[in-house]
């Protein structure tokens, strides 16, 4: 089976060659893939001075669904690979990825991070909805058969941040399996992600709300789901206003980005469904377009 990696990038030129690095020391038969948006750093440089990447695809769109689905569309393997910019694979992880795929679809495994009060490391994640299993997989450390990302058509970009998710919620519908592979290891030091981001509140319920009733109508599961979700939102931001860490006006500014949010991704979610009736409910997936690339540098 012949593994592609792809990585994609953005500002991130040191946590990308420390990856790189990891990828071409453990396993340099895999083909590497860079998928820079439109950085400012000197990326573009820097991988264009190694000899251990095989193609560099520059994009203008800052979605990271784009520059997945523009990685995969380079990557020549019937096996592919997802790795974020930063995370050092570990001894194992290609051994790892190819036992799981000879079995599963898709494998995944966990992240290990340094923390200054100790070692963290995520396990697995799954849920019913609408008698659906769904087990959700690590986005910046999986791999897939060549097959599910064709035939679910990668990956949605409509959605700036969950498109990660949205695809679990589509694989779950197949009879394709997601498996979990502690041998399938990256790691990621403390810091090396520059701190927690600043969290979008109306983009998280935009996108919640758009996959679930895109996946799945709208129906009493939807419905409590986001009512669950974002009542336990408000309970922890109104304890912040309790203990004096947040005005109240904040609060009410969140509420408002929410309940925004929310209303745009129910209606164009629907829209989502109504425009693609297939099992795969991807209307803006890989086939949607083909001008993601700017420029590529092919090696190969």
């Amino acid at each position: 089976m012949h593994l592609s990696a792809v990585v994609p990038t953005l500002n991130g030129r040191d946590r990308l060659a420390s990856t790189l690095d990891a990828l071409a020391d453990l396993t340099p038969e895999t083909e590497v893939v860079v998928v820079n948006g439109p950085s400012a750093d000197g990326t573009t440089g820097m991988v264009r001075e190694r000899d251990d990447v095989d193609v560099l695809v520059e994009i203008a769109d800052r979605s990271i669904a784009a520059a997945r689905n523009a990685g995969i569309d380079r990557a020549t393997g019937d096996a592919v690979a997802l790795v974020d910019h930063g995370l050092s694979i570990r001894p194992g992880w290609r051994d790892a990825v190819l036992d799981g795929l000879a079995d599963v679809s898709v494998v995944t495994g966990p992240t290990h991070r340094q923390l200054r009060a100790g070692h963290r490391t995520e396990t697995v994640e799954s849920r019913t909805i609408a008698g659906r299993r769904v087990t959700y997989f690590n986005s910046g450390n999986v791999a897939f058969r060549r097959e599910v990302l064709d035939d679910y058509d990668g990956f949605d970009e409509y959605l700036t941040v969950g498109s990660a998710r949205d695809l679990a919620h589509r694989i779950a519908v197949g009879d394709d399996e997601v498996s979990w592979s502690p041998s399938m290891a990256v790691e990621q030091t403390y810091g090396a992600d520059g701190g927690e981001p600043e969290r979008d509140w109306n983009w998280k319920y935009r996108g919640l709300s758009y996959r679930l009733v895109k996946n799945y109508g709208v129906r009493p599961t939807v419905v409590r789901r986001l009512v669950s979700h974002s009542g336990r939102d408000a309970l922890a931001a109104l304890r912040d206003v309790a203990r004096g860490d947040t005005d109240p006006s904040a609060w009410f500014g969140t509420g408002r980005a929410v309940l925004g949010g929310m209303a745009v991704g129910l209606k164009d979610g629907l829209g989502a469904r109504a425009g693609d009736r297939t099992e795969r409910r991807n209307p803006r997936g890989r086939s949607a377009r083909s001008d993601r690339a700017v420029t590529v540098y092919d090696w190969r």
